[in-house]
């Protein structure tokens, strides 16, 4: 069957939305290191919106920090990808032009330093995961026993690192005399430009105090949120796009209709004139905290609790009355420790989650959450248990989501079936379990993890109890019997 390109627009069905644009007159005024399918689903498609608008200065060239397997899915479409939004058994498909290249940064990293170094290059976006900014998640410090940034402290001729690169091509930028570009963080971090900056300067510093001084001064890493579940796209999918469209498109996305980008408004040079689904916003925080203690904590905790009862899919897991009850009381924890913005209605947000939850047309995996869950929990569950403890509050539900992570560690759910605990730390866990007799000493074991575990929960014995009741729970009952006897349990 033909391959999607260029030259092979003119077989598409009808009910595809083309580019409205030339893509030959589109330049390059974005980089976004760390293409996968979230960016595709999300930002591509914003800065896409900006193109079709007529603002041809926003084409996006793409940058894989690792893998050569989205560039191989990309190049030989010329960049082209569809776009799935599934809304129940409706599906909208429309064809993204935005991303004018890809290239895989280990291969060439000379010249991704040169495309971000480049004049025409304004906005650098990054998703390259918690994990890709080299910090310690506990105190924000560039990661002592990293390779990969060990080797851009020593040099910065082939960076291996996304901050690497940024401070290589933004020393370039200032020899050439240069405006600096600005650096969005996409990444579900919190404060993710003010992290970013923190990684990028001390990176810097180390290299040339005058360059850090001057990213200090000129440059802007604005923060923001970023809000679309994109699920990993299957074989199947492409099988049936295939069928249905007569065209291979390795690189296809499927979404959900709902996505919210909001940014702070700090830039250092040009920028589009977005349109509806990005907001420029004096303050990021009250969304960004909303979105990663309600949306990504319940994904988390349905995740490992889910995966663990051996069900493949978010969907099928709200599915169960206890557990669609078990989310609605971690919100109801959770929601204490909001300032929420005065735009944003919590009780609709929540049913609004629940709906997009339960749209069972994007096949959400629960082991595509439970990945990197060292470098998720800090922000999506224990922030928010550290907040409540430190007023003495409840947190039952909250915590029963970390217990779940815990029991996830053993590689094995409920039903007997192996599972990969694919984590940056995964052996580092293993070593601190291994030996422990009883879930009382693989909590403790848990507990002393600094790197994930806020230094007022390391020493709070009644959090060390809770974890130790539902640990015990989960690993003699299973993780659904777990959840169904969460009422009764003291918060």
């Amino acid at each position: 069957m033909t391959r999607l390109s260029s030259a092979t627009l003119g077989t598409l069905p009808a009910t595809v939305a083309l580019p409205a644009y030339d893509r030959a007159q589109v330049k390059a005024g974005v980089v976004h290191l760390g293409i996968g399918a979230f960016h595709r689903a999300h930002q591509a498609v914003m800065f896409d919106d900006v193109l079709g608008a007529g603002d041809l200065r926003w084409g996006i060239r793409a940058v894989s920090l690792r893998s050569p397997g989205v560039r191989d899915q990309m190049a030989p479409q010329d960049g082209l990808y569809h776009l799935l939004v599934r809304d129940g058994a409706d599906v909208a498909t429309r064809l993204i032009g935005a991303v004018l290249d890809v290239s895989v940064a280990r291969e060439d990293p000379a010249a991704v330093v040169a495309m971000l170094a480049a004049a025409d290059t304004h906005i650098v976006t990054l998703t390259v995961t918690e994990k890709g900014y080299k910090l310690d998640p506990a105190t924000g410090a560039l990661l002592a026993d990293d390779a990969d940034l060990a080797a851009d402290l020593a040099s910065l001729a082939a960076p291996v690192t996304a901050p690497g690169f940024l401070v290589a091509a933004l020393a370039q930028r200032r020899a050439r005399g240069l405006r600096p570009f600005t650096a969005i963080s996409c990444d579900n971090l919190p404060r993710n430009g003010h992290r970013l900056r923190g990684a990028v300067i001390a990176l810097a510093q180390r290299h040339d105090p005058a360059l850090a001084d001057w990213i200090a001064t000129e440059c802007a890493f604005p923060e923001t949120m970023v809000d679309r579940i994109v699920p990993a796209t299957t074989a199947e999918d492409v099988a049936a796009f295939a069928r249905d469209c007569g065209l291979v498109d390795q690189a296809l996305v499927k979404t959900e209709p709902f996505t919210q980008w909001v940014i702070e408004d700090k830039f250092c040079g040009p920028r589009p004139d977005f349109g509806a689904g990005v907001q420029i916003a004096m303050a990021v925080a009250p969304w960004e905290e909303a979105k990663l203690r309600l949306l990504n904590g319940a994904h988390s905790a349905i995740a490992y609790l889910g995966g663990l009862a051996g069900i493949a899919h978010v969907h099928e897991a709200l599915e169960r009355s206890a557990m669609r009850a078990y989310v609605e009381r971690l919100w109801d924890e959770t929601e204490t420790t909001l300032s929420p913005p005065a735009e944003l209605d919590v009780s609709a947000y929540r049913r609004d989650l629940m709906a997009r939850f339960d749209n069972g047309a994007l096949m959400h995996r629960t082991r595509q959450i439970a990945m990197d869950g060292s470098q998720k929990l800090p922000q999506r569950l224990l922030a928010t248990i550290a907040d409540r403890r430190a007023v003495g509050q409840g947190v039952g539900a909250l915590a029963l989501g970390v217990a779940a992570w815990i029991r996830w560690q053993a590689g094995v759910n409920d039903l007997g079936q192996p599972h990969v605990v694919d984590d940056p730390l995964a052996d580092r866990i293993a070593a601190l379990l291994a030996g422990q007799g009883d879930a009382a000493g693989r909590v403790r074991a848990m507990l002393s993890l600094d790197a994930v575990m806020p230094p007022a929960l390391r020493r709070d014995a009644v959090f060390a109890d809770l974890l130790t009741a539902h640990l015990s729970s989960l690993e003699d009952k299973g993780a659904m019997a777990t959840v169904m006897a969460m009422a009764p349990l003291p918060a």
